[in-house]
């Protein structure tokens, strides 16, 4: 009797998986398709009186004036939300990512310190790849914010040496260099 009642759980469960998958997998009609279901017999249906249509493209905020306020709230988002995977440092080596999840590019390649800012705050709202969108928990000052520290921190390594003080000329010829020597 036992036995009977688990084949029997077993059967009912491998149908609610099959009737899951249709669910799932459910037709649709794209523009230009037939729609028996619809008196004119067309799928494609007029907007409802009242409705607004969008882009699906969130306007970017204007560009705030670059402040150290800016940029400590900037260092705050960036080391809450970004570091796990993209590292303090923006190389790509975070937590996460030492720990097995994809690796997402460095912020220091050519290509991302080539793009625009328009480009980092959409990635950052609706995510790319395996990076999760962003939008409902970060807001779009503080979005802005971690663009700008993204940016200081690609400054931080690629600042053209005719942009330094000579405080930090200084300072940088006094370092080691690769070799450990002085």
């Amino acid at each position: 009797m036992k036995r009977q009642a688990i084949l029997a759980a077993l059967c009912l469960l491998a149908g609610c998986e099959r009737g899951m998958h249709q669910m799932y997998d459910q037709p649709r009609y794209e523009r230009g398709d037939e729609a028996p279901l619809f008196a004119d017999g067309v799928a494609e249906r007029q907007a409802p009186p009242g409705s607004v249509a969008t882009t699906g493209a969130e306007a970017m905020p204007e560009p705030p004036a670059i402040t150290e306020a800016l940029l400590e709230r900037g260092r705050e988002r960036y080391t809450i939300y970004c570091t796990p995977c993209h590292g303090a440092g923006g190389d790509g080596d975070g937590m996460v990512v030492q720990r097995g999840f994809p690796r997402p590019p460095s912020y220091h390649v050519k290509r991302l310190r080539d793009a625009d800012d328009r480009h980092i705050y959409d990635v950052i709202t609706h995510g790319w790849g395996v990076m999760y969108p962003y939008a409902d928990r970060v807001s779009p000052a503080d979005r802005q914010a971690i663009v700008a520290y993204i940016r200081a921190l690609q400054f931080s390594r690629h600042a053209p040496v005719d942009r330094l003080e000579a405080a930090d000329l200084a300072r940088l010829r006094d370092l080691p260099d690769a070799g450990g020597r002085r």
